[in-house]
């Protein structure tokens, strides 16, 4: 749900989608180089433990589509991307 969600954010906010990679990966399998973000709802965020904390974007929710905008466009402002 996460991933679609933000392929779809991505999408809306006239990003070429040749410039980001999404994947989606269980907790367990999760390393610092399996990804430059990791998008988790929140009760998650403990499984994370050898993931950096400025890595991890937590959701409150991960199904309201708002909520991983916001948080994507503070990743994207974060790292200059311009977006709408």
């Amino acid at each position: 749900m996460v991933q679609m969600n933000l392929q779809a954010i991505l999408q809306e906010e006239n990003l070429d989608m040749n410039e980001f990679q999404l994947d989606h990966i269980d907790v367990g399998s999760a390393t610092p180089d399996a990804a430059d973000y990791f998008f988790i709802e929140k009760t998650l965020v403990t499984a994370l433990p050898n993931i950096p904390a400025e890595k991890i974007v937590s959701l409150d929710s991960i199904i309201d589509k708002e909520v991983a905008r916001a948080a994507l466009n503070t990743v994207l402002d974060r790292n200059g991307i311009r977006h709408n």
